[in-house]
């Protein structure tokens, strides 16, 4: 019979191709013709054909696109780090940490390898695939291609905007802690650890929505200024600082099991201390995140980072001192949990 009169439904040839996804000799085998026929026919339908391999398993079928603390980490991660090419469903990732393409790619599920590429500050690692349904969905909360000076607010949940933060912060931010010596010169025990927060983007817009949004969830205000000197187009950031800091990472890391990269969760651990309250009134101006408290035998303990020293209450210079826990003040997200007596 002549290829042209071969009868073929096309209510079937739809289903058999575009719907259970298989290829043209399956079908051809299927329906008792040539390969040849089966294209013929799906240009006739105007039915686009496949290249020639297997059907390209989507991530967004593969993970289910939902909203997930690890899809929301790995958004912020792509909203920061991440690139969109102009072809469409090419997306990459590059870093330095290796670490980071590896929860990338759990997070994701992906299968693509992770590669070697050269750069002027050393070796990078980078993962690139190729996915539409992911693409598209990328472009339906906000992400666009060459998007470092045009990304604006994106369609990110409140009760997962803490796991998008916190990929944007591994992405292109820093915790950072340092050791505040400014008024050593009045006493050698005025020490103190003080952790920042930091983002920084090309996109004001950006930032200025990150910080509202942070500001109406967990109720710190930081404050975004320019960042890196004087350039052709500025590069902003945006600070959390002290107080402020130890409420955003108890927020950032509100489980340990959460994705992230580690060593920055390494730096921020210390601050992550559950709460706790002061069993006697301090003495003197009261000092943000530290707690005062009374030990065995009605003296005042110092567990601070130089092991345990003693005062007694009558001394006034000496209960100054107070007990130094590194402990944030209460954030309006943990108000329900029990508060135990320190030390």
């Amino acid at each position: 019979m002549h290829p042209s009169r071969v009868p073929i439904d096309p209510e079937l040839l739809r289903r058999l191709y575009v719907d259970e996804g298989l290829s043209t000799p399956e079908i051809a085998a299927k329906l008792g013709c040539a390969d040849v026929t089966i294209l013929r026919r799906l240009r006739r339908l105007g039915i686009d054909v496949r290249p020639r391999g297997p059907v390209p398993v989507s991530r967004a079928e593969a993970i289910g696109i939902d909203w997930s603390p690890k899809l929301c980490y790995a958004l912020g991660l792509m909203a920061t780090d991440g690139n969109l090419s102009r072809r469409k469903g090419q997306m990459s990732l590059v870093s330095k940490d290796l670490e980071q393409i590896e929860t990338l790619r759990r997070c994701l599920q992906l299968v693509a390898r992770i590669s070697k590429v050269r750069s002027s500050t050393g070796v990078l690692h980078r993962v690139q695939w190729c996915d539409r349904g992911l693409y598209n969905w990328f472009l339906g909360v906000g992400l666009t291609p060459a998007k470092s000076l045009t990304l604006g607010p994106l369609a990110v949940p409140d009760e997962h905007f803490a796991d998008f933060f916190r990929g944007c912060v591994d992405g292109d931010g820093c915790v950072l802690v340092y050791t505040d010596r400014y008024h050593t010169t009045k006493s050698r025990q005025y020490i103190y650890e003080r952790p920042y927060v930091s983002l920084v983007s090309a996109s004001r817009p950006f930032l200025e929505w990150i910080q509202a949004s942070i500001r109406r969830l967990a109720g710190v205000f930081g404050a975004i200024h320019t960042h890196g000197g004087k350039r052709r187009r500025p590069i902003w950031a945006l600070r959390y600082a002290k107080a402020e800091s130890i409420r955003l990472l108890c927020w950032m890391y509100y489980a340990p099991d959460v994705p992230c990269l580690a060593r920055k969760r390494d730096k921020a651990e210390r601050f992550l201390s559950p709460l706790g309250y002061a069993s006697v009134r301090s003495v003197g101006r009261p000092r943000v995140g530290w707690l005062y408290t009374v030990g065995p035998g009605g003296t005042v303990e110092d567990r601070g980072r130089s092991g345990v020293t003693a005062a007694t209450l009558d001394s006034k210079s000496s209960a100054r001192k107070g007990v130094r826990v590194r402990i944030p003040p209460p954030a309006p997200f943990l108000d329900n949990i029990p508060r135990t007596p320190v030390g």
